[in-house]
């Protein structure tokens, strides 16, 4: 897709010697503007990929303020096309910006011109990229780090110092290994050894001391790059999950040992001492059958055992014969 390019040149025909020698190129022009006030506004609103400022412009502006103001509307690369006179001009003033690699001197060949743009935008994406990369690592909630082999931090982002306390400067001073917790430390060797030997860290967890002397659950993960010697790792504080989880498994043994209780004590069957009947759960008075046969699949075929027989049936049959 074609480069979408905003002139800013005052001189009519010279935009229009600007836009044919651009699109020539294989340039897209997007808008020309005549003054500096009118660029910045074209500027935020159709959103090229790059100025190019002529050499008039249509305010008692210069080229270095014209492109601050096209910059200030919206960050994009800008190239000044400077006469012979101007770039004298320019150099003879000691307060003046002297032309450096985004100014280009007139005549100029189009081999000149298209190599200053392509320049212009690689230099203003290639600053962007590293723009966006570095404030994206400063203010981060995660925790990002560089790793050196022999167990510094290379480099910390301030996720570390709002989560810890120690400054970076503190941290980067001491080995990594006495931030971490003595029951830990072991384990975290391991697992250090393992990444420095070209595995990867998956969700490992391990606990760092604060400034304050308290210590926090960090979760990692890390890869290695072995040519630079360093462990690229980020970490997240899961303090907070911790202690819901392990108050979580506090609740869940405090329920159960609850629920064995209750079952003890559902173990346990009132019974009468006289007419051995049952008392349920609904304060209800049953029989043995009965109770057994609600609660349980149980059925009952009744006989009479050998000591009823010699106790109570014997002597029952004796004295009705007797009679």
């Amino acid at each position: 897709m074609a480069k979408r390019v905003l002139i800013v040149e005052s001189r009519p025909a010279a935009a229009d010697e600007i836009a044919a020698r651009l699109s020539r190129l294989g340039y897209a022009v997007e808008a020309v503007a005549d003054t500096v006030a009118r660029a910045a506004s074209l500027a935020a609103e159709r959103v090229p990929d790059v100025a190019v400022v002529g050499g008039e412009l249509g305010d008692p502006v210069d080229g270095p303020s014209a492109a601050a103001a096209i910059r200030l509307a919206r960050p994009m690369p800008v190239v000044r096309l400077l006469g012979a006179d101007a770039a004298v001009e320019a150099a003879g003033r000691e307060d003046a910006a002297l032309p450096g690699p985004l100014d280009l001197v007139l005549p100029c060949t189009d081999r000149e011109l298209r190599t200053t743009l392509e320049l212009a935008l690689c230099q203003y994406h290639g600053a962007r990229a590293t723009h966006d990369l570095e404030r994206f690592f400063a203010v981060s909630q995660d925790m990002f780090c560089f790793l050196d082999f022999s167990g510094y931090f290379r480099r910390l982002n301030p996720a570390w110092e709002r989560t810890l306390g120690w400054t970076r400067e503190e941290m980067m001073a001491r080995r990594f290994i006495e931030f971490v917790h003595p029951d830990d430390r072991e384990r975290t060797l391991q697992q250090n050894g393992q990444v420095r030997g070209g595995g990867m860290a998956r969700g490992f967890e391990n606990r760092y001391l604060c400034r304050d002397g308290s210590y926090r659950w960090l979760l990692w993960n890390s890869a290695p790059s072995t040519n630079d010697r360093t462990i690229y790792a980020v970490a997240r504080d899961i303090t907070a999950r911790r202690a819901a989880e392990d108050e979580r498994a506090r609740l869940i043994a405090e329920l159960q040992a609850s629920l064995a209780e209750v079952q003890t004590l559902q173990a346990i069957l009132p019974i009468c001492s006289y007419c051995r009947r049952i008392r349920d759960d609904k304060n209800y008075w049953d029989s043995v059958e009965s109770y057994l046969a609600r609660h349980t699949r149980t059925r009952f075929s009744h006989g009479i055992c050998p000591h009823c027989m010699a106790t109570e049936v014997e002597p029952q049959l004796a004295k009705l014969e007797r009679e």
